[in-house]
């Protein structure tokens, strides 16, 4: 019998190699890097396992000159680098997958903080895109470039030797070298490698000829480039067109990119699946060679439509990869309806902008496939003939419910309100985030399947009503509540708020009780999303609203999730007054007094309300109950899960459904253990 979807099994060939479907896991970045290359390796492994055909590193530095540092990627620099990456090609492989590997030499964006080497560009510039930092770049000698050609060479033969399939040059998202020489906002020279387009685009046309040389047959060569800078004095389509009819039949693959990783990683609340279809149409005629793009793919439709279309070869994705590393064998199978969709909140990406392993608000097990041995689609089975009760069923209750249900045991999920979701079910209805309400909607179908888990809605249990229906096991799950005193990070007490004055919070807004008159204050002493959404709802109703934040950006620190500037152009956008810099600190029946963070300057601002998106209470009055009981021998255990435990992000709240559910029933070491395995340098 076929199926629509045959298209995407079809085997593509990439120079030497084949790749077994069109599923492809592009280079991304995560986190982890050289410090973590088993955590790395065994998370690229399981999408291999899940049936991505193609699965690449994320960037790879060639060169001490390409240092990046504080963020952790991978390296090249050595020999010494050699065994950690032959362990991720390994791994890939061992998964039946093709392993890619970047190679990159960040020119410009690397300010060599680790290894203090100067910088490399095309002219003499800031480093940038990424790194604001005191340090300039060198414009390059021919010798310079030479030089950069040389360690390409090297990077490639070390690679040849790791056991790569496939061998990427790097020019896209504004990072590699060949972007920078490629782009006239960068690129100012005279010389041979300056002016024209053909000039320009020299020095990637030598990288290529250098990597095909070197590569001789045993692996592919990849082409990452930029089709689309979007911004003044980029590069622009004529350009990527003239790249193309230039160097179009010269690698293996093109890989379409966007000229900033922002452009490439937008998340849902700012652009729809397959945004970048509208850059990458039509360059495929160009070229013979197999191209590959993407566009936070969710949709098989829409990845069949752009096979048949023309428009691509294969289908990338980092985020769905993250999301779902199984997707391609779902759609194989025909278990759509068990794919974790990416709802593009771009969690995943705050892994590398912090500094720490990857995470997924869908996936709880990406980034602990080898520190905890999670997997997505498998979990031992149970220990027990124990009978669970989870209370809750948000986030964290629904996949506390949904993993233990896995492992076999009887589970009984019980829930206040008619709908399931908490939380994600709340937020989803507000403007932007209708894609997060798949957090829900996937768990419901996965528990649907599940006939030893059991349902009940509008069933709000207190300590008396779990006693008398004899449960042993409880996982309480009953999220938190949004404080509307003004504590979190600027104040840890409460404010002086005046008798009368209309005061309201994220909870409130959730419950259709909205301000009343036209002037409304947001306080957001938050700094993530929900303090910049609720504005914009607020003012798409018809208020005159002004934001107020202690930080220099209205919900800061999206800048993580690729968001911030998106955020502040929407705020204008909707007439929306930012109010930086400045805390409220007391609250009257007509304003509120708000307080320069810096110079201590105080001033009034006029209002009707005042919505607080501040710090969050858990819910953990039934948790405490119960834990009474527990001692009291009334219950075998009690474990609070979730924001009823500690309010965090969504992804941190499945997260700790997942880790209930690994842990039930397990003989767990004493907390002055680390949980988890950790690779640690042996010193000689």
């Amino acid at each position: 019998m076929t199926s629509p979807y045959d298209i995407l099994f079809e085997p593509v060939q990439i120079g030497p190699v084949t790749a077994k479907n069109r599923f492809y896991q592009v280079p991304h970045c995560n986190g982890m890097g050289y410090r973590d290359p088993s955590a790395q390796a065994s998370m690229r492994r399981i999408k291999a396992e899940g049936g991505w055909s193609v699965v690449c590193t994320e960037q790879v530095e060639i060169h001490a000159t390409s240092d990046i540092a504080p963020f952790i990627e991978l390296r090249i620099w050595d020999d010494q680098d050699l065994p950690a990456l032959k362990r991720i090609a390994d791994a890939i492989h061992e998964g039946g997958g093709l392993a890619g590997i970047e190679l990159a030499h960040n020119g410009m964006n690397a300010p060599n903080q680790l290894s203090r080497e100067t910088p490399l560009g095309p002219q003499h510039l800031p480093v940038a895109p990424d790194t604001i930092a005191p340090v300039q770049a060198r414009a390059m000698t021919t010798q310079d470039i030479a030089d950069l050609r040389r360690w390409h060479r090297n990077a490639v033969r070390r690679s040849l030797e790791a056991g790569y399939d496939i061998v990427y040059v790097y020019g896209a998202h504004g990072y590699g070298a060949p972007h920078h020489f490629l782009s006239r906002r960068y690129n100012n020279r005279t010389d041979e490698y300056g002016g024209s387009l053909e000039n320009r685009m020299r020095l990637l046309k030598e990288l290529i000829e250098d990597t095909l040389e070197e590569c001789a047959g045993r692996a592919a060569v990849a082409c990452r480039i930029t089709v689309e800078e979007e911004i003044d004095g980029g590069i622009t389509r004529e350009d990527i067109e003239g790249v193309l009819r230039e160097l179009g039949e010269l690698p293996d693959l093109w890989d379409f990119a966007m000229g900033s990783w922002e452009g490439d990683s937008v998340t849902s609340r700012f652009a729809p699946e397959g945004r970048q279809e509208e850059f990458v149409a039509g360059l495929k005629k160009l070229t013979t060679k197999p191209v590959v793009g993407v566009g936070r793919f969710t949709s098989p439709d829409a990845m069949v439509r752009q096979v048949k279309a023309g428009i691509l070869d294969l289908i990338g994705a980092a985020r769905p990869s993250i999301a779902d590393p199984f997707l391609p064998n779902k759609i194989r199978d025909g278990r759509l309806n068990l794919i974790r969709e990416c709802i593009g909140c771009n969690i995943c990406v705050s892994g590398d902008l912090t500094m720490s392993p990857i995470r997924c608000t869908q996936n709880p097990s990406m980034g602990e496939e080898w520190r905890r041995g999670w997997h997505p689609e498998r979990i031992r089975a149970k220990e027990s003939d124990s009978q669970v009760l989870v209370v809750g069923a948000g986030p964290a209750g629904l996949e506390a419910a949904r993993a233990l249900g896995v492992r076999g045991y009887d589970v009984a999920l019980v829930e206040a309100r008619r709908e399931l979701g908490g939380r994600v079910t709340q937020e989803s209805a507000l403007p932007g985030l209708s894609a997060w309400g798949r957090v829900k909607e996937y768990r419901e179908a996965a528990l649907a399947e599940l006939p030893n888990v059991e349902i009940y809605r509008e069933s709000p249990m207190s300590a008396d009503d779990i006693a008398e229906f004899g449960f042993q096991h409880v996982l309480v799950a009953t999220g938190s509540t949004w404080r509307t005193d003004g504590v979190a990070r600027f104040h840890t007490t409460p404010l002086p708020i005046a008798e009368g004055a209309q005061v309201l919070g994220p909870d409130d807004i959730f419950a259709g009780r909205l301000p009343s008159g036209r002037k409304v204050v947001v306080y957001d002493d938050d700094h993530y999303y929900l303090g910049g959404v609720i504005a914009e709802l607020l003012a798409q109703q018809g208020h005159e609203v002004s934001i107020v934040t202690p930080g220099s950006q209205v919900s800061a620190w999206t800048n993580n999730t690729f968001e911030v500037n998106r955020i502040q152009r929407r705020l204008i956008e909707n007439g929306v007054t930012r109010v930086t810099d400045h805390a409220v600190v007391s609250v009257g029946a007509g304003g509120v007094t708000v307080r320069d963070v810096y110079a201590g300057a105080e001033r009034e601002l006029d209002c009707d309300a005042v919505v607080m998106v501040t710090a969050r209470l858990p819910k953990e009055e039934l948790y405490l109950e119960l834990v009474g009981r527990r001692d009291a021998g009334e219950l075998l255990s009690v474990r609070g899960i979730g924001d009823a435990w500690a309010p965090g992000t969504i992804a941190a709240a499945v997260w700790s459904g997942r880790r209930a559910a690994e842990e039930f029933d397990a003989e767990l070491p004493s907390n002055d253990v680390v949980p988890f395995r950790r690779e640690v340098t042996q010193l000689a």
